[in-house]
């Protein structure tokens, strides 16, 4: 027997039932792959909505199916930059406030960084600058593109001999 006061069990959604949140997420599990490389991917799950309507409110959960935040609005959005968007900022609350940390952090200035929204329309992650030293705020990499940053360790690469 359950109690008006039970919550929901949430479900892992599916692939392609969600097409541009699955490849939102897409991107932003890259990013997030390259910065917390020992968490797993993000997922979406769906709950059933809180106000008895027909349909699902769906989140972004880390790997575990923890999540925190406001769900995806309102229905998978129409276009892949509003859906980015969206899931961008939802991932970014789940990451931050799941694991008790910033993310994702600007390699220059070790500042948790922000989405942005550029003037051709790409959205972007944002660093603050430092400004204790006066430096100032610039776009980092397009969400989807902080591995283009990260140059790979190659250990047998021979180093040249000066002489």
């Amino acid at each position: 027997m359950s109690s008006f006061f039970d919550a929901p069990e949430p479900r892992q959604v599916l692939p392609a039932e969600y097409p541009l949140w699955d490849e939102a997420l897409a991107l932003v599990n890259r990013d997030l792959a390259v910065t917390l490389p020992e968490q797993g991917p993000l997922r979406l799950l769906g709950l059933p909505a809180y106000d008895g309507s027909e349909g699902e409110n769906v989140y972004v959960a880390l790997a575990d199916g923890e999540w925190h935040g406001n769900f995806l609005e309102p229905a998978p959005a129409d276009s892949l930059a509003v859906a980015l968007s969206a899931v961008t900022d939802a991932a970014q609350e789940t990451v931050t406030e799941r694991l008790w940390q910033a993310w994702p952090l600007c390699g220059e200035h070790r500042l948790g960084m922000h989405p942005r929204k550029e003037e051709d329309g790409r959205l972007s992650w944002w660093c603050a600058g430092a400004a204790a030293r006066r430096e100032a705020a610039h776009i980092r990499a397009a969400v989807g593109g902080l591995d283009a940053l990260v140059r790979p360790h190659r250990p047998n690469r021979k180093r040249r001999r000066r002489g």
